[in-house]
């Protein structure tokens, strides 16, 4: 017997191996197809920006497994620099200044960093019924931004506002059905990246997309 053939059979003999094989196996290409589309609305709060109003679009693909299903979408938001981080950066600004007099002032001003965010998602939902439908999800967030200010246009300052990065979110919420193809929900969610972190607050419309043939 090979080396290869001891591995593998070693392999199989492992406690959990079996579940874990199992569990994957349960996730499948089959399920994935268009089954909605939902627009949401609200605001944002940030650990560096103002709180702001914020939108989103998502497109629900189906069940990838039992309970699972996988969204793609994207949202959008535009905050101000609280004036903490202002003020910070201004007296850093001071602090490298040749003063002698000590009468010099800086005014940096409003600063602005826009967010485009592209969301894939997986949401567990738990035990839906006819009318209500809980989740909660992971997911993986890819982050445009860009940054704007009197002050900053055209320095490295704003080049180094204007990023493109990666992230993870975490959702949880619930939709209610009005109709046989319309839902309302409401959704939280939190995103952690580098240099930013957000938490939003949304409701909305969410329309299925029927079958073809039904």
């Amino acid at each position: 017997m090979n080396v290869g053939t001891k591995l593998a059979c070693a392999l199989t003999l492992l406690p959990g191996t079996l579940p874990a094989q199992a569990f994957l196996e349960q996730f499948s290409y089959e399920g994935i197809r268009l089954t909605g589309v939902s627009v949401e609305f609200g605001g944002v709060a940030s650990d560096r920006l103002t709180s702001e109003f914020t939108g989103a679009v998502r497109f629900d693909f189906g069940y990838a497994a039992p309970g699972v299903r996988v969204l793609i979408g994207g949202s959008y938001f535009k905050g101000t620099f609280t004036q903490d981080q202002i003020t910070t950066f201004e007296q850093r600004l001071r602090d490298v200044i040749d003063d002698p007099t000590g009468d010099a002032t800086v005014n940096v001003g409003t600063v602005t960093w826009a967010n485009v965010n592209a969301n894939l998602d997986l949401q567990y939902v738990f035990t839906p019924t006819a009318t209500v439908r809980p989740y909660a999800g992971l997911g993986l967030a890819l982050i445009i931004r860009d940054g704007d200010g009197a002050a900053i246009d055209g320095t490295f300052v704003e080049d180094a506002l204007d990023t493109f990065t990666a992230g993870l979110s975490a959702s949880i919420g619930v939709e209610f059905r009005l109709t046989r193809s319309l839902f309302v929900l409401v959704d939280g969610r939190g995103t952690v990246s580098s240099e930013l972190r957000t938490l939003a607050g949304r409701g909305g419309f969410k329309f299925l997309i029927p079958r073809s043939g039904s």
